[in-house]
Parts: structure tokens; sequence; C-alpha cells
């Protein structure tokens, strides 16, 4: 199995690059000239862009291959005071500069739109406002001139009081998608109400790849173990013939998110680094089925915490060092 390691929007080893900077609505509101204050949140979109690509090149650098990037690229869009705001078009050579590298180095690239952002919702305008979202999401991967294998990945949502309604009103508002909005969804289970079983059904039943959480998983589970769900979550990334396929034919190897827990008192938030045990035993289990496989690391110290598991998973048996973020097991 050929496993390559990927992080999440921030570095910690580039410094000044964040792509998540932005203005508060309440600094908005302070300019008087609105004209001004969009040219300065477009100036400001720009940085995150440029920032982007930054960390792009230290990654290639580096052979990190998988990245996820920061949904905060473009601060206040979709907020109330900006209503019509389109930004994108403004920003359509930095989005392209992003895209092309991207595309020049066969990098695999995704969002994660934020927990606001849920089809499971009663209300109107909750969903009204994820479905925006989510349109907002695929029309920067569009900038970027990025096809399906850019995904956007995202929880089936709360339960409010009834999860069979909930689950019903998920499946409901997703056919209700766009299909190439629906193309571009990946499902992950969550750490306090969709299980991974119960994911993994909802993804078969939208046709959606799932994105397997381990840490999510222990926390949140009715007894099933995570290595005998894997070949039917295998299976959701199956586009033709046994082969990884997304809907524009490019090999897309199905992904997990690892992370570890912060500590026995706070279980659900991440840790700095992941531990490599639980994992090398999950990978061990799966192997034998799964030719490749990325994994994305959630973890408070991002790329570092990269370089370090890559360091643990050279000590372990069975391992052959592919690159600098890579590995065969």
């Amino acid at each position: 199995m050929i496993i390559r390691l990927g992080y999440v929007a921030m570095s910690t080893a580039v410094k000044n690059a964040s792509p998540s900077k932005t203005m508060t609505a309440t600094n908005f509101t302070k300019l008087l000239d609105q004209e001004a204050a969009i040219r300065k949140l477009e100036r400001i979109s720009a940085e995150n862009l440029h920032n982007t690509l930054r960390l792009l090149r230290h990654n290639r650098a580096h052979d990190i291959m998988v990245y996820r990037f920061s949904s905060k690229l473009i601060p206040l869009i979709g907020h109330e005071l900006l209503v019509g705001w389109d930004p994108i078009p403004t920003l359509a050579k930095e989005f392209q500069e992003v895209g092309n590298y991207v595309k020049k180095n066969g990098m695999r690239v995704s969002f994660h739109p934020d927990h606001f952002t849920v089809l499971s919702t009663p209300k109107k305008d909750v969903l009204l406002k994820s479905v925006d979202d989510l349109e907002r999401h695929s029309a920067m991967l569009n900038a970027m001139g990025l096809g399906m294998e850019a995904m956007c990945n995202i929880h089936v949502g709360g339960t409010y009081g009834d999860k069979v309604k909930a689950a019903q009103r998920f499946v409901h508002n997703f056919k209700a998608l766009r299909p190439e909005i629906q193309k571009r969804i990946t499902l992950e289970n969550d750490d306090k109400t969709f299980t991974a079983l119960e994911t993994l059904e909802l993804a078969e039943q939208v046709g959606a790849p799932m994105v397997l959480d381990i840490h999510h998983h222990e926390l949140n589970n009715h007894g099933e173990v995570a290595p005998e769900l894997w070949p039917r979550i295998l299976q959701t990334w199956v586009r033709e013939k046994g082969i990884y396929l997304n809907e524009s034919a490019v090999a897309l190897p199905p992904k997990i998110h690892v992370s570890s827990p912060k500590g026995e008192s706070d279980s659900r938030s991440h840790a700095d680094y992941i531990e490599v045990d639980p994992l090398f035993t999950f990978l061990q289990a799966i192997a034998p089925v799964t030719p490749r496989l990325d994994i994305m690391i959630e973890a408070k110290m991002k790329d570092d915490a990269l370089f370090r598991l890559m360091n643990d998973l050279k000590q372990k048996s069975g391992i052959s060092v592919l690159s600098q973020a890579s590995v065969e097991l």
C-alpha cells in the first residue's frame, strides 16, 4: 500500500504565510467608504491566495502532495453585510496561479467547509446558507481550473432530536444540490452524532465517497471496528473496474483523516502531533485490500506533525520510504 501524507491549511515552517488573514465584520463597518472597505477585503483575499501558493511551493519542496485549502481565503464572503458581493472574478488571476501550480505538480487538494454547513438541518435559512457555501467552495475550485478530483469534505450534520429524520433530510437535500456540487462532496463521520457506519450508509445512498476519521470513530461508535467497515468504505471510492476514479477519470485514492486526542480530559480536541501506534495498527489491517491511501493529518503542529509522523513511520517494520511525505507498507 502506497501512503501519502498531507496537512491542513497552515504551515509551522513557512513564516508570515497565513492563507486565512481576515477582517472582522466590526472593522468592516467602521470603514465609512464601503467601496474602499470591499477593495481592502479583496486585497486581503489576494494575499491569502499568494500565501497559499507559497505553501504549495513549500509542499512541493518536501514532496507533500496532499493539502487542504483554508476555507477562509476570502474574508466575510457570504456575510449578511456583503449580500451580492462576488470577488471571485476579481481574483481570477490569483486563483488561476494556485490552480496551475496544483495541476502542474499533480497535487491533491480539497476544502472542508466549516460546521455551519449542514444538509441535515430542518431550518430553511440554514440550508440556504449551507448550499450557498458549497456553491462558493465549488466556484473557487472552478476558478482554479480544477476538476472533480478537487473535493469538499462535509459532515452529515446534527440530529436535531431525531436522527432518522435528520438522515432523511440530508439525503433529500443532498440530492437537490446541483450535480456538480454533488460530485465534489465527500462525507466524513463525526465525533458526536453520525457514526462511521451511519455515515457510510448515507454515503452509499447518495453515491458520495466517504472519508473515514479514525479518531472520530474511536469516540463515536456502536461497537463497530474500523477495519471491518473499511471494505465497504473503499467501495464508495470505486468508480469503475475496481479502479479509484472520480468523475473526471482522474485516479483518486481513498482518503482518511487522522488525529490524536489532546489528553484524557479532552479526548475530542486534536493534539499537537499524531500517535503513530494506533494509526499503524489500522494501516496494517487495511493494507491487504488497499493499493493506495491518502492521509490528511489534523494536528495542531500542521506540517511539523507530518514530518514527525514520517520519522515515526520509518521506524516501523514493513515500511519503505518513498519520499519525504510518502511510504509504502
